[in-house]
């Protein structure tokens, strides 16, 4: 009960934004609650708000371990790759991932940044016209991100 119960509270700090409590809370979790998915996920989510982003690497590639299944632990895994300067790394990893992202608009539209950024444009539309298809909100994010500048035209 009591990994149940910090869990809980750690949650409730990170929604109220209360991010040095529920870090406090995790840290409080014994050492076998430490690595499950969901403990891991939400210290992920402490890292890469702070842009700790060689520590939420380290961290999201626990949760692919952990939970193989699991979408966010790759998605976040390229993701910080890719802030790392490791984009090429960043596609190969999600290239590698579960099934189930395939089902995520999140990743058609970072495959669609990373093969821009890798001077793929075509297949950077495919991938970004896909993600707008799942989820139209992703043309607004497109619009204005940077990463998506050499292709612009195309979406």
């Amino acid at each position: 009960m009591d990994y149940e119960w910090r869990l809980r509270a750690a949650a409730g700090y990170a929604e109220l934004g209360m991010n040095r409590e529920s870090i406090s809370e995790l840290n409080a979790i014994d050492k076998p609650g430490q690595t499950q998915p969901e403990v891991l996920q939400l210290r992920l989510h402490h890292l890469m708000r702070e842009k700790k982003w060689a520590r939420a690497l380290s961290v999201s590639r626990k949760l692919c371990r952990v939970a193989p299944h699991c979408t966010a632990g790759f998605l976040h895994a390229g993701f910080c790759l890719h802030e790392l300067g490791k984009t090429l790394q960043a596609k190969k990893l999600l290239l590698k991932g579960p099934i189930a992202l395939l089902r995520e608009p999140i990743y058609y539209y970072n495959m669609g940044c990373y093969d821009a950024l890798l001077g793929n444009p075509k297949s950077a539309q495919v991938h970004l016209l896909t993600s707008f298809k799942m989820d139209p909100a992703f043309r607004d994010i497109a619009k204005k991100d940077p990463d998506l500048e050499s292709v612009q035209e195309l979406i």
